[in-house]
């Protein structure tokens, strides 16, 4: 059973629900026949890898859909074996480099070179080129970043790349120039409600409008997140109540409880409380940056 931020996601540029005119403007780009590197930021949960695939299949078609996860080793300069997981199609490859911290210059430089240098497995497509999408590519190191631009401009006639990212700033010059800046930003709080509205619809459920609203406020303008706390919406109470509470995650919830506590008293043994409370927050996987934003 899918989630329905998976379930329900445009499949086509033509289906999205919001920033239409970027989405013509990126469809025409497609028709010009001279596509060049791309760099979309925006913030998370805006809808920038909804409208990488969206690009995608308007490129090459539904063959990006047939996907397949592999797992890359490689060597650095230090003998040091490093390994990364990607996701690609005959057409194109993603992989978020930054994942193995301060070798990730060796996996960009590596995966694009051997993407550049495999020819089409589908002759009937009429791109010569395929793509790389670089996710997070703003957590790239300097280094990277410089091996990436020069990469860039060796292999431009076979292959091409999407970087996706929350901020240009920590992405160097160079690297940016080189690439077409296509701006995602978060839908607005409006768009949001008749997004969860419409969504529990196709579902056969009707959410009443003051619950989307405190859904869409909840979720910070982040439409991925507002999607999973609908979808919980409904699976704790149905039909939906306009007076139901919204169900936040368990470590926003666990962040608010650190926050007030550290409010609540200052000393040795409550920093030694809220030290093995962050520790706790790690573990699980929450990022230091969200972590730092949601104690503000």
């Amino acid at each position: 059973m899918s989630l329905w931020v998976d379930k329900y996601a445009p499949t086509s540029l033509q289906k999205l629900d919001y920033h239409q005119q970027e989405a013509t403007a990126l469809k025409n780009l497609v028709d010009s026949g001279n596509f060049p590197h791309l760099l979309v930021y925006g913030p998370s949960g805006s809808g920038k890898r909804t409208r990488i695939m969206c690009l995608l299949r308007e490129l090459y078609g539904s063959g990006v859909d047939r996907l397949r996860t592999e797992t890359h080793n490689f060597l650095t300069p230090s003998n040091k074996k490093v390994m990364v997981s990607t996701v690609s199609s005959n057409f194109h490859l993603e992989v978020n480099p930054s994942e193995v911290g301060i070798y990730d210059r060796v996996v960009v430089q590596e995966l694009i070179k051997t993407m550049a240098s495999t020819a089409q497995l589908d002759s009937a497509q009429q791109r010569d080129f395929k793509v790389v999408v670089l996710h997070e590519a703003d957590h790239l190191t300097r280094d990277a970043q410089h091996a990436l631009r020069r990469t860039m401009e060796k292999y431009i006639s076979t292959c091409r790349l999407i970087l996706s990212a929350e901020s240009i700033s920590k992405i160097i010059s160079a690297t940016r120039s080189r690439c077409l800046p296509i701006r995602v930003a978060a839908p607005s709080i409006d768009q949001i409600v008749h997004i969860l509205k419409n969504t529990a619809r196709r579902e056969g459920q009707s959410m009443p409008t003051e619950l989307a609203e405190r859904i869409a406020n909840a979720s910070e303008r982040n439409l991925r997140r507002a999607l999973l706390l609908a979808e919980v919406a409904k699976w704790q109470h149905s039909p939906m109540s306009a007076e139901q509470p919204v169900q936040l995650p368990d470590w926003q919830v666990f962040l608010a409880e650190t926050a007030s506590a550290i409010l609540a008293e200052q000393s040795p043994r409550k920093i030694l409380e809220i030290r093995a409370r962050l520790y706790e927050l790690l573990s699980h996987c929450i990022p230091t940056d969200v972590i730092m934003r949601e104690q503000l």
